[in-house]
């Protein structure tokens, strides 16, 4: 019986996948043009390079996303066909992330799709699919090593996958890893059916294989680990302790990135997936609370969730959307135990009817809200994106071709690309080549060069300044 009820898990796993490989397609197509972080990312590599191949890559980012790309990067610039391999790459990595969950919670196989269903209807979830991001695979690799740390033996198969998910997440986002295995190594400690010298092992390789490459780099290019800390903080805009709750509700419903977040609001329906965790996770708890194993992995998860989640809420001075999907992916394995609590409460009641139309009216309108979302971030970006090729070719029009240095107060490293320019550092001695300002007048010592304003854009504002 049991086996049954896992096997029927597991395709409804595999549907729900497809499904959301299908509706990521529909809603953001592949020929969205490669945003700032993704450029970055993808000029690793000689066909993304370009004449303005000198992309920084900063102190905070890691090599896991430039491994992502490399099997399609390193031979053809197609964004089409690098948006096609990352969509069926963030599908497989949804399946991995769920798929020990049918047997984690054993009590309750069935949560894993639903679990999936949740998470993968998130509008982030769904914007960042075919996107060149670390988050989505962040969060796949912690769900999957924490549903792997719950199976009832510390096998090598289960300890590989610990292993293999944390080094995945870790390799993302280091910070991530370690919010990730500091609870799973605390769980092995403290708890005495997770006490296991294998698990603690798992989870001890599995971060330091993720975290050595960054390890190596920073003494590399950055002279040591402390220096590049300090490095990557000082790009974020200064690591302290801040309170960033507010925003991350604020940017529930965007920007991309909130920085700053002053000013920002948010609409009301963005808001339904917040209440629904407030609900379904108490409740998903609540339902398991007779059932041992699943009532501790469950409880894992949730805090493993919050621990992912502070170090955004407690030291990061700004803030964007997808910084929680791993905490979103968490959070959905209880949130999943309610919905099914929820259905079985339905069918037990005297007004069956009328309770399933209620959940289902409930899904229905966080659907509804999430799709919305990924459709009119789409609209944005896609505008937004367009408008570094209408500033690029301005500063063509006005005789600007590589070699060239490009300076500005605000998307430099995307129109510096487009351009087929270098982007000038922030605070560099060398006068650029060219200015471009949005909003803000040109400093002093560039008000005397040939002024261009950039026509028919999405955002007004945008000024070509060309050194004469």
């Amino acid at each position: 019986m049991r086996r049954d009820r896992e096997q029927r898990a597991h395709r409804l796993l595999l549907a729900v996948c497809a499904l959301f490989a299908l509706t990521s397609l529909a809603l953001v197509p592949l020929g969205l043009r490669l945003g700032w972080d993704e450029l970055v990312y993808a000029s690793r590599f000689g066909p993304f390079a370009g004449p303005g191949a000198g992309v920084p890559f900063s102190a905070p980012r890691t090599r896991g996303v430039p491994l992502l790309l490399a099997p399609v990067a390193t031979w053809s610039d197609s964004a089409v066909l690098l948006r096609a391999w990352l969509t069926l790459l963030a599908s497989a990595a949804l399946y991995l992330g769920f798929r020990p969950w049918v047997r984690a919670a054993p009590d309750r196989p069935e949560a894993a799709p639903v679990a999936a269903g949740l998470y993968g209807s998130l509008w982030i979830a769904l914007f960042y699919a075919n996107a060149a991001m670390p988050n989505h695979y962040t969060a796949m690799g912690a769900t999957g090593a924490v549903g792997l740390f719950l199976h009832r033996r510390p096998t090598a198969r289960a300890c590989a996958g610990v292993a293999g998910g944390l080094a995945l997440a870790t390799l993302m986002r280091p910070n991530d890893g370690a919010a990730v295995a500091g609870p799973l190594l605390l769980a092995t400690a403290l708890v005495p059916r997770w006490r296991s010298g294998a698990r603690a092992a798992a989870v001890l390789t599995g971060f330091a294989a993720g975290f050595l490459p960054w390890a190596i780099e920073a003494y590399v290019r950055f002279g040591g680990v402390r220096e590049r800390l300090s490095s990557a903080s000082e790009v974020q805009g200064g690591l302290r302790l801040t309170d960033s709750a507010l925003h991350l509700f604020t940017a529930v419903d965007g920007p991309l990135l909130c920085r700053p977040c002053s000013g920002d609001g948010v609409r009301p329906t963005a808001l339904g997936w917040w209440l629904l965790l407030a609900v379904l996770v108490p409740l998903g708890l609540w339902s398991v609370r007779g059932l041992r194993r699943t009532a501790a992995g469950g409880l894992l998860a949730v805090a493993v969730a919050v621990s992912a989640a502070l170090p955004y809420v407690l030291v990061v001075p700004y803030t964007a959307p997808r910084f929680l999907l791993p905490t979103h992916a968490l959070l959905a394995v209880p949130a999943a135990f309610g919905v099914l609590a929820a259905v079985r409460a339905a069918r037990r009641a005297r007004l069956r009817r009328a309770a399933v139309g209620a959940l289902a009216l409930v899904l229905a309108a966080h659907l509804t809200a999430q799709l919305t979302l990924v459709s009119s971030t789409y609209r944005v970006q896609e505008s937004a994106r367009r408008d570094w090729v209408r500033v690029a070719a301005v500063l063509h029009e006005r005789g600007v071709r590589a070699p060239c240095l490009l300076g500005g107060n605000t998307s430099v490293i995307p129109l510096a690309y487009a351009a087929g320019c270098e982007p000038s550092p922030r605070g560099a001695e060398r006068r650029p080549t060219a200015l471009v300002m949005r909003g803000a007048p040109a400093p002093a010592w560039a008000r005397s060069w040939t002024r261009a304003p950039v026509p028919d854009t999405y955002a007004p504002g945008w000024v070509v300044y060309v050194r004469p």
